[in-house]
């Protein structure tokens, strides 16, 4: 044990060296060198400034268990916070200034393609810049979709009967190496899809997971249609750099957020909306203060 650990000081050391020949020499060059080698040394990369999310959350419009909006802004507010991001929400859509240094807009809320033509400035100057989105459930209804389907890939039409209601979603995962979907299998869970749905072109969504509509009242006529309901979309706005959608269709049934097979799936597509490592919300940090670091 204590040969490796020497074998492995050497080797932060040669490393350290090697990176302050690249550098005048000095304290803080030095110190910083020592730290990067160290992280390679130990497969790590050295530590960046911690994501920020914007929760965008709404008043709930549904019955027990069903749309909890302002529960999710306060459930995973504390779930990203455990995992190092800087969170921040409320239930009106964000000014400017909220979400001037936000890497990545977490909606959840109904009807969130409603927007007046001032949100709708706002949202597009924060895409511009490469600002990221995740989109659950109903967040992608509104009264122009086909406004809205550029900005997520896809959006639905308000007052159209366009839902399956409760009703078995059995995924088809059909793009298995992207990161989001890693390790993830063919699976069912209870909830709501969408069908109808009003597509961009171009460009086109990038579908991770289809579900076949099933057969209930609201779906007559729809019923054994295969749909997207798991997607990422990335545009670019006048040039600006691009920026990165993720969409989970699901969420009618508010315990499907915890549910072990799709938790995972959501953090990973809220961590790539926001151009991280896609593990990178995977982990709980140490909590800091009392007993912590």
């Amino acid at each position: 044990m204590r040969g490796r650990r020497i074998h492995r000081l050497l080797a932060i050391a040669v490393a350290a060296l090697a990176l302050s020949a690249m550098a005048p020499f000095d304290s803080l060059t030095t110190d910083h060198s020592l730290r990067a080698a160290a992280s390679a040394v130990e497969g790590q990369q050295p530590p960046g400034p911690p994501m920020r999310i914007y929760i965008r959350s709404g008043l709930k419009t549904h019955a027990v268990g069903q749309h909890d909006y302002p529960q999710y802004l306060a459930d995973w507010s504390k779930v990203l916070t455990e995992r190092g991001a800087v969170v921040d929400g409320s239930l009106h859509f964000p000014t400017a200034a909220e979400i001037a240094t936000t890497d990545v807009i977490v909606m959840y809320k109904g009807d969130a393609g409603a927007m007046t033509a001032e949100e709708k400035a706002t949202l597009e100057a924060y895409l511009k810049r490469g600002g990221g989105l995740v989109s659950f459930h109903d967040t992608l209804c509104g009264p122009d979709p086909d406004y809205y389907s550029t900005i997520v890939g896809g959006a639905k039409k308000h007052g159209q009967v366009n839902y399956t209601l409760e009703a078995d979603i059995p995924y088809t995962v059909v793009d298995t190496a992207h990161p989001i979907m890693q390790g993830m299998s063919n699976f069912t869970i209870k909830d709501e899809a969408f069908f109808l749905m009003t597509w961009a072109k171009s460009p086109a969504i990038n579908v991770l997971a289809t579900a076949t509509m099933a057969a209930t009242p609201s779906a007559k006529g729809h019923e054994g249609e295969v749909v997207p309901q798991i997607w990422t979309y990335e545009r670019s706005l006048e040039g600006g750099p691009a920026y990165r959608a993720f969409v989970w269709m699901q969420g009618h049934n508010y315990a499907n957020f915890a549910d072990p097979r799709i938790q995972p799936m959501l953090l990973r597509g809220i961590a790539w909306a926001s151009k991280r490592p896609v593990d990178a919300l995977i982990t709980v940090k140490p909590s800091r203060g009392r007993g912590g670091v």
